[in-house]
């Protein structure tokens, strides 16, 4: 292996439970505070506690942070993954084993290196506590990889006090095992010959943060304008709405302790979905967060919604399916029931979030489309996104107002001389609504899942149905010029050309650079939301061949372009990786690559 400066992936196998979470989370937000561009991603199954789970942090001066399967570090302090663990180090890597994990010397491969640590005896005099030892082992660790990588100690300390909150006695105990792990590393490891080392970026990261999908998310509902929050929890969105609700404890709570918004546990799906319209009929901003199987679960109100028009949100953190599938496993495999969640002809707008900035800046958009178009919208966000470390800008506070669309108040109604709730007065598709408590005469009306007329009167009549339809069809084509536009970046020489949506598109900069290295350089369209512009039909037409990359096993958006754009068909080509795992640059590389007759 050659020397790397702020170059390497560090793969952690630990056991879920054993108190491994702030020891990884101290060497990535160091890393972060240095200026090196990186990511964080806590890889594990869905069990309570005592099973395998890994942390794995790729740093690359580029900004190229998507999963990377080689590790150039491997610190294994799990038994039972120690053999697989061995598998993951590249070659010349370095692979560090807890030397009280039995593994036989004629297992060891020949062209890593191969270091055992003794932690038990090295946190041994830390501390008498039992139980403090178990979860101290954690930061000898964290004090051997200082010391190799060379990690500023002045930052290490400043992050270890402001992750323990600045508590005297856990910052001394953490304090000590770091410098247990370095002195050990002094002693026994040669630290100018380590090839790999980390060092300060001089405006590094400026302006930058280091964020999780969720919490950009729960904020951006607060900055939004949302008031209720009514949810089950299910993994891996149930983050989302505890850090809302952290968050609106904070700043929803006025001086003599008024509660502004309301979060609710339901007793299922169904109820929280019908929860969340209830608030929306009533004029609040609401939503609920859920994931694959509590999605479908939904599926009965979300047809209430589109029917009956009332705005309403549902953030969906996608997990492994079909069924409960995969519940700690990412995946972006719900965009068809997304887009047509119930039955009949339903069509749902839906957001496509990309990085932590935009599940900012999507907090406010889809509750301003809700609104304007009197709708469900769906936000289709992943496990991926939603629970792992990434640097993102800096938020910028919201400058536009929240778009209510199409309410009258009283003044509205005194000037207007009538109202009906599902007319469209526009050709937009839209109709006008009032909210519960609106003092005229002309502001009530019966909102009804059932054959409607526009003045809300139950009726069959065969006309009336199909012209409500066909209303809403309207509505949804008015909606294209509405939902945030796709992002587009050509290469004026470029033959090939990508699309990608949601966290798919970390991994595709680097395959860019991959693909243009071998001569093919590229044309990307990141989708943002459904229905799709023209904006898409354009890029198609322009295109010659046309590789659609998605993580789910049957080309979810390929088939929708398709379905649109039939025109375009023999161009198209899918790009797929369905197997839980964030999307890795270099299998989507391999793919387009093979294709390409590159490889």
């Amino acid at each position: 292996m050659g020397r790397k400066t702020n170059d390497f992936v560090l793969h952690i196998a630990t056991s879920n439970g054993s108190g491994s979470q702030s020891s990884n989370n101290t060497l990535v937000r160091t890393l972060f505070r240095m200026g090196i561009p990186v990511t964080g991603k806590n890889l594990f199954p869905s069990n309570i506690s005592g099973l395998p789970t890994w942390f794995t942090i790729r740093a690359n001066p580029e900004g190229f942070t998507a999963r990377r399967e080689e590790s150039d570090i491997v610190i294994a302090m799990n038994p039972s993954t120690a053999l697989e663990d061995q598998k993951s180090v590249m070659s010349g890597g370095h692979f560090f084993l807890n030397d009280e994990i039995q593994f036989p010397e004629s297992l060891r491969r020949q062209d890593i290196n191969f270091i055992s640590i003794p932690f038990k005896k090295i946190v041994e005099p830390i501390t008498d506590s039992g139980k403090l030892k178990k979860l101290l082992v954690n930061m000898i660790y964290v004090g051997v990889l200082a010391e190799l990588l060379e990690l500023d100690p002045q930052v290490l300390h400043n992050v270890v006090n402001t992750l323990f909150s600045d508590k005297a006695e856990v910052i001394e105990l953490n304090t000590k095992s770091i410098s247990a792990g370095i002195n050990w590393a002094k002693e026994n490891l040669q630290i100018n010959e380590f090839p790999i080392k980390a060092r300060i970026v001089p405006g590094g990261n400026e302006n930058k943060i280091l964020i999780d999908g969720n919490s950009a998310s729960a904020l951006g509902w607060l900055f939004g304008g949302c008031t209720v929050a009514a949810w089950y929890p299910i993994t891996p969105s149930s983050s989302l709405v505890e850090t809302f609700q952290k968050y609106a404890h904070k700043y929803r709570t006025s001086e003599n302790g008024n509660r502004r918004a309301a979060i609710i546990q339901a007793e299922d799906e169904l109820a929280s979905i019908s929860m969340v319209l209830g608030a929306g009929w009533a004029g609040a901003r609401a939503v609920t967060a859920t994931s694959g199987p509590g999605l479908s679960l939904m599926s009965e109100a979300a047809g209430l919604a589109y029917f009956a028009e009332i705005p309403s949100v549902i953030w969906n953190v996608q997990r492994g399916g079909p069924s409960t599938g995969l519940p700690t496993r990412t995946q972006q495999a719900d965009l068809s029931s997304a887009q047509n969640l119930s039955h009949g002809d339903t069509q749902h707008i839906v957001l496509l979030p990309a990085n932590p900035s935009e599940c900012f800046e999507f907090g406010q958009t889809v509750f301003d489309l809700a609104e304007r178009l009197q709708t469900l919208v769906i936000v289709l966000s992943d496990l991926d996104l939603g629970m792992n470390l990434w640097v993102s800008d800096e938020f910028n506070y919201p400058q536009k107002p929240y778009d209510r669309g199409k309410v009258l108040s009283q003044a509205d109604l005194d000037r207007l001389g009538t109202f009906a709730r599902y007319r469209d007065i526009d050709g937009d598709g839209i109709p006008q609504r009032t909210l519960p408590g609106t003092h005229h005469p002309l502001a009530a009306y019966f909102t009804r899942g059932t054959g409607h007329d526009e003045k809300s009167n139950y009726s069959e009549n065969p006309q009336v149905y199909a012209a409500m339809l066909d209303r809403l069809k309207a509505k949804f084509e008015t909606a294209k010029s509405l939902v945030p536009n796709p992002v587009i970046d050509k290469d004026p020489i470029a033959q090939v050309s990508l699309i990608a949506f949601g966290s798919t598109d970390f991994a595709v900069p680097e395959v860019r650079r991959l693909l243009k290295e071998r001569q093919t350089p590229t044309n990307y369209l990141r989708l943002r939301a459904l229905p799709m512009s023209e904006d898409v039909e354009k890029f198609l037409a322009e295109s010659k061949r046309v590789y659609i990359i998605e993580q789910n096993r049957d080309g979810q958006l390929a088939r929708l372009i398709r379905e649109q754009w039939p025109q375009h068909h023999h161009k198209l080509n899918s790009v797929l990786q369905y197997d839980g795992m964030p999307i890795t640059p270099l299998k989507v590389f391999n793919q387009i690559a093979q294709s390409e007759n590159q490889l």
